[in-house]
């Protein structure tokens, strides 16, 4: 039976959602009954689509019951997780071929890596990239000859970003295609430990890089449980891809047989694809089940903006109040990196997201009638798929966790709620991962230390100023002052401070990375300062409360006093790198708890 209150909250969600939801139904009805695609083209539009296809794909196309599958591609050589797409997407047409259907690659997306742009004026893009990743999506498919889609894509944004362009075609079914994770390099302790010791200036830049170099070392993705493996995991729970499927490394021969699991999988949705596409598999329940996965194990705070944003798209208003209520209901099955010590592999042998479905299940915290790629209901993503000669056959799930510090029954958790705290206040509206940090770090009253760049923290780190308590406010770090980048670098800095004995907490309108970890970070703070939000008026000396336990973020000042101040103008938005084509984005995105898009 399903949890009362988990139907209480997704009951008010659709009822919020009701004209939104109509409209997007709508405009996916409308391109339902215009009917199948390519029969609706001119001679001379299909002799284009066709121009470059084999004698026999246009032998095959010509012929109304032939499906034609759409590939959308993030693949590039930049990112690790993506990088084994280039062998995987002549390996997959060729399944789908065998399973008597086309395929043709309908457009590639930018991708880019947060890893390398860390810090770097790069990282300044890094949001806006998933709304322009949409809209490619949405050009990739323009063409408007398919039947059906695959999307390539594992990592930050792209995953988001292909799931709002498809979401925009939502008549066809679509099935996402992992490239699976790196193998396991060095312990996480171990990469965290030798930042530190950098940050410390205890080791040199050699040895850091040498550090880095052993955890980040092959094709796939990282092994950390950040935004791009959350990715993962939320698009399980959402029954868009394959059960078990995301962290099976790109070299296990299993990968290359769900490969074409994957291609006749698609095949069989776009027969179907009159009746059942991807709005019908898009609802408030699989929204739903989206925050309790992302609830239970842990995952990456950069979901408040994005499920947010993918529901937008499906006409579904999700707010971060429902995060809150949720992870209220929702107990933490998973120590994963950074709130456990184990990476994605370890998490993968020890049960992974299948196990993590049957344990909801089984207590009616996900919604189970649900449409999923698998058929209707989540008991089959409550399955581990293995090879059988060259054949997947899916599972049930064992009873016990492989290693129960890492992953728990439901009845054993390693706390009752939810890793992730929403917080009010003075300043504003924001939210923190909590999973990550020790109890006794939830609460943190300190003088504030204000910066307006993250680069100003860390010269004052150097020169040795941050020696006490504090908490370092670092505001215009918002989507509409600099396109909300993410602020990981601190993370070590701070981290040493924190080992001092030192109280530390950071407060700001920017996002950290999906590896944020255990110090107490109140990020996505909106209205954000550019804005005019609070955070603009907060000075040096301010003493500032963050409590995640209560969930409040205040600055200890006389109301009329914070009031009358004069909020700061912030820096100049900087225009090299590529950052000037984004001004225009700077200026019509909306706030961090509306999912920080351009979409309206």
């Amino acid at each position: 039976m399903t949890h009362a209150t988990l139907l209480e909250i997704t009951e008010r969600i659709k009822k919020r959602s009701e004209g939104s939801r109509k409209a997007y139904e709508r405009r996916i009805q409308q391109m339902r009954d215009h009917g199948r695609a390519r029969p609706q083209l001119s001679c001379g539009n299909l002799a284009h689509a066709l121009a470059a296809c084999s004698e026999a794909e246009k032998h095959k196309l010509m012929q109304d019951g032939t499906r034609n599958i759409a590939i959308v591609s993030a693949y590039n050589d930049m990112l690790s997780a993506h990088q084994p797409y280039h062998q995987m997407l002549d390996r997959v047409k060729t399944y789908i071929t065998e399973a008597g259907a086309v395929s043709q690659m309908a457009g590639g997306v930018p991708a880019m890596c947060d890893g390398v742009t860390q810090g770097q004026p790069g990282m300044e893009l890094s949001l806006f990239s998933r709304d322009v990743i949409a809209m490619a999506t949405a050009i990739a498919l323009s063409h408007n000859v398919f039947d059906a889609g695959l999307l390539f894509g594992v990592c930050d944004k792209i995953v988001p970003g292909l799931l709002i362009g498809a979401l925009s075609f939502g008549h066809l079914p679509f099935l996402f295609v992992p490239a699976g994770p790196m193998t396991t390099g060095i312990s996480n302790g171990e990469k965290a430990k030798v930042r530190q010791q950098y940050a410390a200036g205890e080791i040199g830049r050699a040895e850091l890089l040498a550090s880095e170099s052993r955890a980040y070392h092959s094709p796939g993705t990282c092994t950390f449980y950040g935004t791009a493996n959350s990715n993962q995991m939320m698009l399980e729970m959402m029954g868009l891809q394959l059960p078990g499927s995301s962290f099976v490394n790109p070299d296990d021969p299993l990968r290359k047989a769900l490969d074409r699991e994957d291609a006749t999988r698609i095949v069989s949705l776009a027969e179907q694809s009159s009746t059942r596409g991807l709005a019908e598999m898009v609802t408030a329940e699989s929204i739903v089940n989206g925050v309790v996965g992302l609830l239970a194990t842990g995952g990456s705070t950069n979901h408040t903006l994005h499920i947010v944003a993918i529901a937008a798209a499906a006409g579904i208003e999700i707010t971060w109040q429902d995060f809150a209520d949720l992870s209220e209901i929702i107990p933490l099955l998973c120590r994963v990196y950074p709130n456990g010590t184990a990476d994605v592999n370890a998490f993968h042998e020890a049960g992974g997201t299948p196990f993590v479905v049957r344990e909801l299940l089984s207590a009616g915290l996900l919604h189970d009638s649900v449409e999923t790629i698998m058929g209707r209901g989540m008991a089959a993503c409550a399955e581990m798929p293995a090879l059988i000669g060259e054949t997947v056959t899916w599972r049930l799930m064992q009873q016990s966790s492989g290693d129960d510090m890492i992953l728990r029954k439901i009845g054993n958790p390693f706390q009752q709620t939810g890793g992730l705290a929403v917080m009010h206040g003075n300043i504003g509206e924001c939210v923190m991962k909590t999973s990550a940090v020790k109890p006794a770090q939830r609460c943190i009253e300190a003088p504030a230390v204000v910066f307006e760049d993250q680069d100003d923290l860390l010269k004052a780190y150097k020169a040795g100023a941050l020696e006490k308590d504090f908490v370092a406010v670092i505001r215009f770090q918002g989507p509409q002052a600099n396109g909300m980048p993410e602020l990981h670098k601190l993370t070590p800095s701070l981290g040493v401070l924190q080992d001092k004995g030192f109280k530390v907490a950071l407060v700001t309108d920017g996002r950290m990375s999906g590896a944020s970890g255990k110090v107490p970070a109140a990020i996505h703070v909106t209205p954000e300062a550019a804005n005019g939000g609070a955070i603009s008026r907060i000075n040096d000396g301010d003493m500032v409360r963050l409590d995640a336990e209560a969930g409040t973020l205040d600055v200890l000042v006389d109301a009329a006093v914070f009031q009358a101040r004069t909020p700061s103008n912030g820096p100049a938005v900087a225009e090299t790198f590529g950052r000037n084509l984004f001004g225009g984005m700077r200026s019509l995105v909306g706030p961090a708890g509306e999912g920080a898009t351009v979409f309206k």
